[in-house]
């Protein structure tokens, strides 16, 4: 990588990575709430529902926020989720995601905080990268790009952040996975971090590892630069380094 690109990463992770960025993105909702589990349990579901359309992502979110009665943890606690996620309900509660497929996150909330430990601890259980571990704590798929997860992750664990929260010590941002959208991809494939734009796993791996020589210890803040470039610049014109 040159030392021409590395700088143009920078500048563009300086001028995306800021406070400003929160009002229009999902972690808008997570940054609701201080304490940890509230910030977990509506991050986790937050991300699971951020696919499609900016403003349709939104509105469901804050729906949802309202359904929970903006009290995460209590909602989870209290098992009205049991009556407005039925196992019976198949009605589309957001584009193919019913209300039945839905619930399975807050059966495995709750299995979490009824035993008095937070996220984070129920993940420290299993084996791997947070990526891995988060698959196998949500039961699905460790060999696909998992985009929305991996951004969830980058939520919890990225420190120093004027948007991500770090509340996740026990395990390193070095660890992390770029999320891999359409914007990603198409900067990092134009800027030649990846060999071919394809939404993979080992396209998400090639990114982060040429970004983790950009910013060393912290790859996903390159996430920043790309996603920011990216939607700012949608013909991606010949102004690309």
């Amino acid at each position: 990588m040159t030392e021409k690109l590395c700088r143009q990463l920078r500048e563009w992770a300086e001028a995306y990575h800021q406070a400003d960025f929160i009002a229009n993105d999902p972690v808008q909702f997570p940054h609701r709430y201080v304490r940890q589990e509230d910030i977990e349990i509506m991050g986790l579901l937050t991300a699971v529902l951020s696919f499609g359309n900016r403003r349709m992502i939104l509105r469901k979110v804050d729906e949802l926020d309202g359904l929970m009665g903006r009290a995460p943890l209590q909602y989870v606690l209290s098992r009205r989720w049991e009556n407005d996620f039925s196992r019976e309900n198949r009605r589309s509660f957001y584009r193919m995601v019913s209300y039945a497929a839905f619930r399975i996150y807050f059966e495995k909330l709750y299995a979490v905080y009824t035993e008095n430990r937070t996220l984070e601890d129920a993940l420290l259980t299993f084996p791997g990268n947070p990526m891995q571990k988060l698959c196998a704590f949500l039961e699905v798929s460790d060999r696909s790009p998992q985009k929305k997860l991996n951004m969830f992750l980058r939520w919890m664990i990225r420190r120093d952040s004027a948007v991500d929260f770090g509340i996740w010590r026990r395990m390193s941002p070095a660890d992390l996975i770029i999320p891999l959208d359409t914007h990603v991809c198409r900067v990092a494939f134009l800027l030649g971090l990846t060999d071919k734009p394809s939404f993979s796993l080992s396209a998400a791996r090639c990114i982060t590892e040429a970004l983790a020589e950009v910013f060393p210890g912290d790859p996903c803040l390159g996430d920043f630069a790309l996603f920011g470039y990216g939607v700012n610049h949608p013909e991606l014109t010949d102004n690309l380094p």
